[in-house]
């Protein structure tokens, strides 16, 4: 694998683990010239899923669209990388295991509302309020009170 700071072609695994449920493997490398070091996932390449957008075009499922939303909701909140990581993980499974080769981008974010509001309420309530598009404080404070009733 070539050096992501350099470019030399030749680099050798330093340690190797399971990631996630299992379904990856996370690889520390090390550069053969500069000597710096770098991680890796190796992942099973899955079936081709595509997402249904809202005006009905249809592209790749692209789980780094969804580490990018999560990752501004959770921005300057307590939530680690490795959480966000097993977060989408456990999204695109669930998506995977519908058997479907299409999905609707409403069920990707109703899945991640569903994670977030597991992790941080905070985050939560920023992803649904760009998710939801609300229109006025009346349907954000709907959302909050809900979220409110469901934590007692």
């Amino acid at each position: 694998m070539k050096c992501p700071f350099c470019s030399f072609p030749e680099t050798r695994v330093t340690n190797s683990r399971l990631f996630g449920d299992g379904d990856a493997i996370r690889r520390r490398r090390q550069c053969v010239s500069c000597q710096r070091r770098f991680t890796t996932y190796e992942r099973v390449e899955k079936m081709m899923l595509l997402v249904v957008k809202k005006d009905g075009r249809r592209e790749p499922f692209d789980r780094q669209k969804i580490i990018a939303g999560i990752l501004r909701a959770c921005e300057k909140r307590p939530v680690s990388l490795t959480t966000i990581e097993e977060m989408v993980n456990q999204i695109e499974a669930g998506l995977l295991e519908r058997g479907e080769r299409e999905v609707e981008t409403q069920d990707i974010g109703e899945a991640v509302m569903h994670a977030l509001h597991d992790v941080d309420q905070v985050a939560y309530v920023r992803f649904a309020s760009v998710y939801r598009e609300f229109k006025d404080l009346g349907e954000f404070m709907l959302e909050l009170k809900d979220l409110l009733k469901k934590q007692q």
